[in-house]
């Protein structure tokens, strides 16, 4: 394996984790957020840029949703 295909693997997987613990905090949803954007880093490099383009839309809606979910804690 190569250093791209390991990193789309963690990217992948962290999305996993962070998607499957999202409930438990808010932090969760904000790291879901960030494993979105090295999953569209990791589609753009290595040249599947739809992919890279959804992924980049799923980390600005999970940020938004990270923002609202913070918002509503704190009412």
């Amino acid at each position: 394996m190569d250093a791209l295909t390991l990193f789309g693997l963690f990217a992948v997987t962290m999305m996993l984790v962070c998607y499957a613990a999202e409930d438990r905090s808010p932090w969760f949803i904000l790291a879901f957020a960030v494993s979105c954007a090295l999953g569209s880093a990791y589609g753009f490099l290595q040249g599947a840029w739809p992919f890279g383009l959804v992924e980049a839309i799923w980390a600005v809606v999970a940020a938004r949703r990270w923002l609202l979910r913070r918002t509503a804690d704190r009412a």
